[in-house]
């Protein structure tokens, strides 16, 4: 009984820190359209949560003929000085891509990124441009450096 307490207590505070974590963030979640030239032409819907100071995650599955790509990325984003609304940020993510092109294979890969958002100061609207190169690391152990992401997004809180 005594552990169990101790969990349940262990968890209460973590919620309470995470809540406090989200309520000091700058950017909070925001949900969107993305196209990711990795794989084909990938088009799908993107979902980013703040974590709290300058860390993001951020989710994504996208589509093409034949592909569906899931991804999940941490983000390290800061603002410019200066420059209200814009920001840079930098991170890493994985990805996977199940392609049904008649041999039914799927591809793993870490997905590096660099890129810049701005975010509309008077309305709940974001755009973000970055690259974010691909390396494959099955079915032939590539890296691909000539791939970008682009996308919009509205801000839900």
């Amino acid at each position: 009984m005594k552990k169990v307490l101790l969990s349940v207590a262990a968890v209460a505070i973590l919620a309470l820190g995470a809540q406090e974590a989200k309520a000091q963030s700058p950017q909070r979640a925001a949900i969107g359209v993305v196209f990711d030239g990795t794989a084909g032409d990938l088009w799908g819907v993107q979902y980013k949560q703040s974590m709290g100071g300058a860390n993001n995650g951020q989710a994504q599955i996208m589509f093409d003929d034949h592909v569906v790509a899931v991804g999940a990325d941490y983000q390290y984003a800061r603002p410019f000085s200066g420059a209200k609304g814009l920001g840079w940020y930098a991170g890493v993510g994985a990805q996977l891509s199940f392609i049904d092109a008649g041999d039914n294979q799927t591809w793993v890969a870490l997905r590096p990124q660099l890129g810049l958002e701005f975010k509309i100061p008077a309305a709940p609207i974001g755009f973000h441009a970055d690259w974010k190169p691909d390396w494959r690391l099955n079915h032939g152990n590539d890296f691909d450096a000539s791939t970008f992401s682009f996308g919009i997004k509205y801000t839900l809180r």
